[in-house]
């Protein structure tokens, strides 16, 4: 036990431990001034334009629980005020960027609810989706490279069918290009999972299975990357079913379309998909269940614009 443990000390790499750490650290800190937070009220001689201004200040230096306590504050105070829909803005970025995403979708479809024709309703929905993409992440997701692919994907089609909505419902918005964007990094990683599955399904010799989630693939999925990584699982699947003839379609449309796949020689003939890369999987992978440890380049997003100025 002395040595597996050794061993597994040597294998951790520094930086992880750090990460490990500095989140661990982070959660600490954030509860004792959670509390804190929460035994202290603000004082009633506060103005609106006052307590929209510290709020407003916070969020300008990342203190994003410090303004939500503002902006709740303003709200019940001043439900009619000069900055109530301002306000009512702000919270769902400050829910947002304090990794509180349930809050932030509750918020935004609140405004939604309370201004359906309100000039920047786009920004609500845009918050949706930014927020469903992240309701599902974990601690350790959100501050260590790990595959998301291999994720159950719900929240994923929940974000992409809400950018989705923002696009038919305010074509001209000005978040419309990011969103669209992003759904293109969605559905990507919808695809990969569903790669994934196949894989799995492969693994296991259920064919039928893996055969029918590269067809989706295929067929609901065109010009994502996972599209010839379906095509080979198609092939291969359909030789193993011993169907000649959907294999040979499948392999056609591979050699057109992707000549240069590592399933097919420098001839065209298929080779066999190689798909099983956790043969021989790292440690990292061995105890993450696969989610750390993937060489797999990752989409970076870039962080969200803050609320318009309702004017």
């Amino acid at each position: 036990m002395t040595i597996l443990t050794e061993k597994l000390t040597r294998l951790l790499p520094s930086f992880v431990t750090r990460t490990l750490l500095m989140v661990f650290a982070a959660i600490i800190l954030a509860g004792c001034a959670s509390t804190t937070e929460d035994q202290e009220q603000l004082p009633e001689s506060l103005s609106e334009a006052e307590l929209y201004q510290l709020s407003s200040k916070a969020i300008d230096d990342g203190r994003y629980s410090e303004a939500i306590k503002s902006l709740r504050t303003l709200e019940s105070r001043y439900p009619f005020g000069a900055f109530a829909e301002q306000a009512q803005l702000d919270i769902i970025y400050a829910y947002f960027k304090n990794a509180e995403p349930e809050a932030s979708k509750a918020a935004a479809d609140r405004f939604i609810r309370l201004h359906p024709q309100h000039p920047d309703a786009d920004y609500a929905y845009y918050m949706k989706g930014l927020a469903s993409n992240t309701a599902s992440m974990g601690l350790l997701e959100r501050y260590l490279p790990m595959d998301l692919t291999r994720r159950d994907p719900g929240q994923a089609r929940v974000s992409f069918n809400e950018f989705s909505e923002l696009l038919s419902r305010y074509p001209e918005s000005k978040y419309v290009p990011d969103a669209r964007q992003r759904m293109v990094a969605l559905r990507n990683r919808l695809a990969e999972y569903e790669i994934h599955a196949a894989n799995y399904y492969l693994k296991r010799k259920a064919y039928v299975a893996a055969v029918n989630r590269g067809r989706y693939v295929v067929e609901n999925m065109q010009q994502t990357p996972a599209v010839p990584e379906a095509l080979a699982i198609m092939v291969e699947g359909y030789q193993h079913l011993e169907l000649p003839k959907p294999a040979s379609e499948a392999l056609e449309v591979l050699r057109l379309n992707y000549p240069n796949h590592p399933a097919l020689d420098k001839n065209g003939n298929f080779v066999g998909y190689k798909v099983f890369e956790d043969v021989d999987p790292s440690i990292w992978s061995t105890l993450t269940f696969g989610l750390i440890g993937s060489s797999k380049p990752k989409v970076r997003n870039a962080p969200p614009p803050q609320p318009p100025m309702v004017n």
